[in-house]
């Protein structure tokens, strides 16, 4: 994805696959892609029927079937993009999903996962049902929950604190849970 590619050249890293269209990627990064001889490039169509991160996640199935997922610089900063990203993310129930931005590390859970969150004592936490039906169980945090329901992107568990080792575990539905910085 464009400003994926991006993210890990200003890391220093590099990739073993370019998937995208690169109609924003900057000059570098589109300069590298089209010499690629050091990744494979799945190179599309800006005008196609499919968002890039569709297309990635697509080629990730392919490529590594059951593969952790760790998306990044994946919204663009659009709201519009930002649900297309959940929904696509959160139909991905092939192996733990991941958002990495900035300032948030952001986890999608389905029925049956958990994440235990530690060494974040005092940091801001928020889950949000992105499902209908989500229950979740939330512990070590300032404001727990056992067996709550959230309701479809209500604010229930918005703005929580980490108190001290957190877990949390949804026991039916889907939820993305996200810690600050």
């Amino acid at each position: 994805m464009d400003r994926g590619l991006d993210a890990l050249l200003g890391a220093g890293l590099s990739c073993d696959v370019y998937v995208g269209d690169a109609d924003t990627v900057s000059d570098a990064g589109r300069a590298l892609v089209d010499a690629a001889t050091d990744f494979e490039v799945e190179r599309h169509d800006p005008y196609k029927d499919y968002t890039d991160l569709a297309l990635a996640v697509d080629s990730v199935r392919r490529r590594w079937p059951g593969a952790e997922v760790v998306a990044t610089c994946a919204t663009g900063g659009r709201p519009d993009m930002a649900l297309s990203v959940l929904g696509l993310l959160a139909n991905y129930k092939d192996a733990p999903v991941w958002i990495a931005e900035d300032e948030v590390t952001a986890r999608i859970l389905h029925e049956g996962e958990s994440w235990t969150i530690e060494n974040a004592t005092g940091k801001t936490f928020s889950i949000i049902a992105i499902a209908p039906n989500t229950e979740i169980s939330e512990h070590g945090l300032e404001w727990e929950l056992i067996h709550a329901p959230l309701g479809l992107l209500a604010d229930t568990g918005i703005s929580n604190v980490v108190r001290s080792k957190a877990t949390i575990q949804v026991h039916t539905g889907t939820a993305i849970a996200y810690l600050y910085q």
